[in-house]
């Protein structure tokens, strides 16, 4: 039984990849180092109720042999509708944003090119390996890609704690003005990651079966995404608490441009290791937001190949590369345009998905806890009653950005 439990590990793990990108190394960081240890409730409140609706996504797949897609559908062609239109509106933004990280840190580790030109290459090497390697080869390459940031990431906070010799303090702090609550609420939309990304996970999870040609249940599913989901927590804690120990109450603030940025980014862990360390670390943040930029590229066009399969069964066909290819260009038209202000494009991109968080937890819940799950896999009353609470937390924080714009 242990042995397929660990077999079966991947998706959480494709979670991960996913989501321990621009949310840990952007604003996680960012958070540390604006408002040192303030903000750690924020995190620990968006990781504890956003759980249930990213666990739901895996869960039902093991159920059911179907996508959330497939569920949504059967909550009527509306509800399927309004999902794919966020998923069209937000893909481009986050790609941009994901690829402008990436392309900012392989701008100071190699230079040669500027940003545009990396980010056209940085895509087009994703493609080639996703044409190549497909899902299997994003199956196994996560396993190293996380180990690798994680032992990276735990010596560098290591470091800096025994490093620093200031009292620092654990009160918390509650945002007040425009600014710092629109810097709140991005925050939140992607700690750990949106909760679109849910869809993604069902999707792989169906994937997975179709490689293994072995039927995962939920309970390995649940076990394999939360093995991915508390790593992403463990991290995104070690970013702000770097942010916050070498860069709060400092001279120095983030740029908002990407090439600026990244090197600030690396220098937290050169900082604290020491320049010998550069190249390691500057390789494992380079690997870490390329895999997030890939694992983005792959799952985008399949929510909406998958969704749009099931909207339109006979009359559009529009498969995974022709999306893949719209991404694409959609991503380079943001990234000429915009590329000079990283930090416009990541905010645009949370706070559209925390706004967007409210109305996938409804329908995770919804689909999770009706009748299109089997009985014996739907939530305990303790989930159920985490998953409403979930909801109260995500309508209300909706609900008081928009009153304080």
């Amino acid at each position: 039984m242990k042995k397929n439990i660990f077999k079966s590990l991947g998706p959480g793990l494709l979670f991960a990849g996913a989501a321990v990108g621009v949310s840990h190394l952007v604003q996680s960081t960012r958070a540390g180092a604006d408002f040192g240890f303030g903000l750690l409730w924020v995190l620990l409140l968006a990781t504890i109720f956003k759980y249930p609706f990213f666990q739901f996504g895996p869960r039902y797949a093991a159920a059911t042999g179907e996508t959330l897609l497939d569920g949504y559908k059967k909550l009527g062609k509306v509800v399927l509708a309004i999902s794919y239109a966020i998923s069209f509106l937000t893909m481009f933004i986050i790609q941009a944003a994901v690829t402008i990280v990436t392309a900012g840190l392989a701008i100071n580790i190699f230079g040669t090119f500027d940003l545009f030109t990396w980010s056209v290459l940085i895509t087009i090497s994703s493609m080639i390996i996703l044409l190549v390697g497909k899902y299997k080869l994003l199956d196994g390459l996560m396993k190293y890609v996380i180990l690798l940031l994680t032992i990276c990431t735990l010596f560098a906070v290591t470091a800096a704690l025994l490093k620093n010799n200031q009292a620092f303090s654990f009160e918390q702090v509650i945002p007040k003005g425009t600014i710092e609550i629109t810097f709140l609420i991005a925050f939140l939309g992607w700690m750990p990651t949106s909760l679109d990304i849910s869809i993604w996970q069902s999707i792989w999870s169906v994937e997975k079966e179709k490689i293994s040609h072995q039927k995962i249940t939920p309970k390995q599913a649940i076990f394999d995404f939360n093995v991915g989901y508390i790593g992403t927590i463990f991290l995104a804690a070690c970013f702000l608490i770097l942010g916050a120990l070498v860069m709060h109450n400092s001279e120095q603030s983030f740029s908002n441009k990407g090439g600026i940025f990244a090197g600030q980014l690396i220098e937290l862990y050169t900082k604290n290791l020491g320049n010998f360390a550069y190249v390691f670390i500057a390789i494992a943040a380079l690997t870490t937001m390329f895999s997030t930029t890939i694992t983005a590229l792959d799952a985008s066009p399949r929510a909406m190949s998958k969704a749009n399969e099931l909207l339109f069964p006979t009359k559009i066909k529009l498969n995974y590369w022709f999306w893949i290819v719209v991404l694409s260009l959609g991503t380079f038209i943001i990234l000429k345009y915009f590329s000079d202000n990283m930090g416009l494009m990541v905010k645009i991109g949370t706070i559209l998905s925390f706004l967007t968080a409210p109305f996938y937890a409804i329908l995770n819940y919804i689909l999770i806890t009706g009748k299109h799950t089997p009985k014996e896999h739907r939530p305990s009353i303790y989930l159920k009653i985490l998953s409403i609470c979930g909801i109260i937390f995500l309508v209300g924080f909706s609900a008081w950005f928009l009153l304080n714009l």
